[in-house]
């Protein structure tokens, strides 16, 4: 099992980092609110708690913050119909407190909110697991602002389309949230755009 990764942050995008430890190139795949943490920060060196997803076709490793993503990461996983990209989509279009204060107060509605998750897989969710996530911490609510021009759009467009969503519909939603606000900050963007879509 690996526990952690240190090192030179090489690239950061909103779905991925690469991170540089012993003259290896590390691809990390990251939920938005990972993202979000480490641009805040602005480190050139960091730690992220892995979790390495191995199936016979595919190897990955994701990335967290900290340990409590990571662990509201493997509890999501755990239960039936939810995978890696499922868990990690979740991740992004909420931060941990609030996953885990929607699923303590079972609020299907709002777990269904989350693209790709319907009403059976949320009551699923919380049937599973409203016993067995701990309450919210406060700790992962970060937001970041940036610079209001067309690589903010540019972007969450890749993240979008890097989560598996087509170009054309991640465009049409990305105008859709920037007519309603021009000046939205790039999280805020993505998860936008993640409930139209």
């Amino acid at each position: 099992m690996y526990e952690y990764i240190t090192g030179r942050l090489v690239e950061l995008l909103p779905t991925e980092a690469v991170v540089e430890n012993g003259g290896f190139g590390y691809s990390v795949l990251i939920s938005l609110s990972t993202f979000t943490r480490l641009q805040k920060d602005g480190e050139e060196f960091v730690k992220l708690y892995l979790y390495h997803h191995l199936r016979e076709e595919e190897e990955a490793f994701f990335g967290f913050y900290d340990k409590d993503e990571r662990e509201l990461f493997i509890q999501l996983i755990s239960v039936s119909g939810i995978g890696p990209n499922s868990a990690r989509m979740m991740l992004s279009s909420m931060t941990s407190d609030e996953l885990r204060t929607a699923i303590i107060a079972q609020d299907t509605n709002r777990i269904k909110s989350i693209k790709g998750i319907g009403l059976k897989t949320a009551q699923r969710i919380i049937l599973e697991l409203k016993d067995k996530v701990g309450p919210a911490t406060g700790g992962s609510a970060a937001v970041v602002s940036a610079p209001g021009d067309s690589s903010i759009r540019d972007e969450a467009l890749s993240a979008l389309v890097l989560l598996g969503f087509a170009k054309p519909a991640a465009e049409k939603a990305l105008g859709a949230v920037l007519k309603e606000d021009p000046a939205a900050k790039l999280e805020d963007l993505i998860k936008k755009a993640l409930k139209i879509l």
